[in-house]
């Protein structure tokens, strides 16, 4: 018996040997597979990645990019450019470190034409820029040329990181230095955390400025060329003159870029490959597990008809034996396939949860974003809302005493004010565009009569007395059609809400008259007037004086850029009898044809 299992074994051994010969290749073509799918796994991993980190960079420039444009016009600003005296520069000083520490901004200061640093926010640090000469940088040769001022480079005081916005300071038509704002980005950097991908990101000439190992910063990824290094000797952006060469092992690294043109640098990020060759590692051995058993599973398949064929003496023996491995196989197999359902679904799942959080993030910064412009728009259509309403019940009036005419011409003034509504949103959209339009010939008296026609319900609902001293002389000044009424719609609706927290009497004061530079008009009231601080801060965006529900703190700050993209100017004061005074400076404009205002039937 035991001659006959020794010449029955050879020929099974022997095909199983040949068999596990024809299935190894299967495996290679596995591995191929499942390398291919990781990678592309990774790779998809890991752009998502990048599209966050380039949408919350972007979105720190940006926060601060118009920041030196807008602080150039404050006046205290400018003084301590004009007449740098100590009173001056403190004054400076002391609003810059405010405006600092209000943004987030890292250090913000202002430099003479000379590049001489006269007034900065950390005046009062042991690193304080001021008394320093920055006129090497390229932003502020880009400032004094006009130009907004962008740069990245290492502080030669402070020898942090950080990105800088420079904006030109103007007296009138001339340059009297420059306001630059730095930006911290080494929070940015902060924000990677500890992965087992690295990422860099590099500027224009290759340099690792931004990473998340500290080994590779300011290495150089590529070499350098003779104008690039004289470049880097003459602007000083990094610590060394010469930056080392980062040399990375591309056998070792999965690499993807994403260049980001708006600023001409380029974000990396490199994915070790073990992160692809343990899981394709995993599946080879499964599969491999699985030939394995296939084989197994074979050999019991062939030692089973061996032993039919020549063990019919102990063929219940042989069976009971045979169902109990497979038994033993089969158990195997499942907790296998059980384990690597497991495995599946915690991987569907963790997908998924990512997924959600960067829908979630991308969704908050589109709220946030409608959430800014629609505080804009409804602060500027409530007045012709209000004004709808008041036609609209007027209308229901007249027809109920069957004054028909009378009623369709109210319907005809809510038209019109739709299409002024429809005006307003176009200008706020081309407003927010920096759109530039030449300014015509508008007559001033139909404007006013507008927007106080706009305001008569609410005026007389609240007893003011008006007071007109307007020349009988129509006065022509040169504006947009739409943006005057929009600014003195908005000047007289805050003079009403301004004269709400006074018992009566209530009276307002409106006069014009034709001046050497041009056209001014004053708008007064004999309410409380104005805080120091809401002088000193009207122009803000979203700065009031009201409660939240009152007011946006955008109505001022509107019409004072309306009035500058007019050429003109807006000047906040307080009348010695009391009350506020709002003069509105415009240049006059060519006689021409003026619009009628509308009739007032809000009586």
């Amino acid at each position: 018996m035991t001659r006959l299992s020794t010449i029955a074994n050879r020929p099974r051994w022997r095909s199983l040997a040949l068999l596990a010969v024809c299935l190894a290749p299967l495996l290679w073509p596995l591995q191929h597979l499942a390398e291919r799918y990781y990678g592309n796994e990774l790779i998809s991993q890991n752009r998502q990645t990048l599209d966050l980190y380039v949408a919350n960079l972007l979105g720190t420039l940006h926060r601060y990019e118009m920041l030196p444009q807008i602080l150039s016009d404050l006046p205290a600003l400018r003084a301590g450019l004009v007449n740098p005296q100590p009173l001056t520069q403190d004054a400076a000083n002391r609003l810059l470190k405010d405006i600092s520490q209000q943004t987030g901004a890292d250090v913000m200061y202002l430099m003479d034409p000379s590049g001489q640093t006269l007034a900065a926010s950390n005046w009062d640090k042991h690193d304080t820029f001021v008394g320093r000469n920055f006129a090497f940088r390229p932003y502020f040769i880009d400032a004094m040329a006009g130009r907004l001022g962008r740069f990245f480079g290492l502080g030669t005081t402070s020898a942090k990181r950080g990105y800088f916005f420079a904006a030109a300071v103007h007296d009138h038509d001339r340059v009297v230095g420059a306001l630059v704002v730095k930006v911290d980005l080494d929070r940015t950097e902060t924000l990677w955390g500890k992965t087992p991908e690295q990422l860099l990101l590099t500027d224009h000439n290759g340099v690792v400025i931004l990473t998340s190992n500290p080994e590779w910063r300011f290495r150089a990824t590529r070499p350098l060329s003779a104008d690039e290094e004289k470049a880097i000797t003459a602007i000083q952006p990094y610590p060394t003159r010469n930056p080392k060469p980062l040399i990375i092992n591309d056998k070792a690294w999965i690499t993807q870029t994403q260049p980001i043109d708006e600023v001409g640098w380029s974000v990396n990020i490199l994915a070790p490959r073990v992160l692809v060759d343990r899981p394709v590692r995993t599946v080879v051995a499964v599969g491999g597990a699985t030939l394995l058993v296939l084989m197994l599973l074979l050999g019991l398949m062939m030692q089973r008809r061996r032993h039919y064929l020549d063990r019919i003496a102990f063929e219940a023996e042989g069976r009971h034996e045979l169902e109990m491995r497979v038994i033993e196989r089969t158990s195997d197999l499942e907790g296998l396939n059980s384990r690597l359902k497991q495995e599946v679904l915690e991987r569907e799942q963790a997908q998924q949860e990512l997924v959600r959080a960067q829908d979630e993030l991308l969704q908050a910064g589109k709220l946030s974003a409608l959430g800014t412009m629609s505080a804009s728009i409804s602060h500027e259509l409530n007045q012709p809302l209000a004004a709808i309403r008041s036609y609209a019940e007027n209308a229901e009036v007249l027809l109920d005493h069957q004054r028909t005419d009378d009623a369709r011409n109210n319907l005809k003034l809510i038209s019109e004010l739709t299409a002024r509504m429809a005006s307003i949103i176009a200008h706020l959209r081309a407003f927010a565009r920096r759109d530039r339009h030449a300014p015509e010939s508008v007559a001033l008296q139909p404007a006013l009569e507008d927007a106080l026609a706009l305001l008569a319900k609410r005026r007389r609902s609240m007893e003011v007395e008006l007071i007109r001293d307007l020349p009988d002389a129509t006065l022509w000044v040169q504006a947009g059609e739409t943006r005057l009424r929009q600014v003195l719609g908005n000047l007289l609706a805050n003079a009403l809400d301004a004269l709400t927290e006074k018992g009566p009497p209530r009276k307002l004061w409106l006069s014009a008259e034709q001046t050497a530079q041009g056209v001014n008009v004053y708008i007064r009231d004999n309410g409380p007037g104005f805080t120091n601080e809401a002088l000193t801060r009207a122009r803000e965006p979203f700065f009031t004086t009201k409660t939240r529900t009152q007011g946006l703190g955008l109505g001022l700050a509107i019409c004072d850029a309306l009035m500058r993209a007019l050429d003109g100017e807006l000047v906040f004061a307080n009348h010695p009898s009391g009350g506020a005074v709002l003069t509105l400076r415009l240049r006059a404009g060519e006689s021409g044809i003026s619009l009628q205002p509308p009739e007032d039937l809000s009586a």
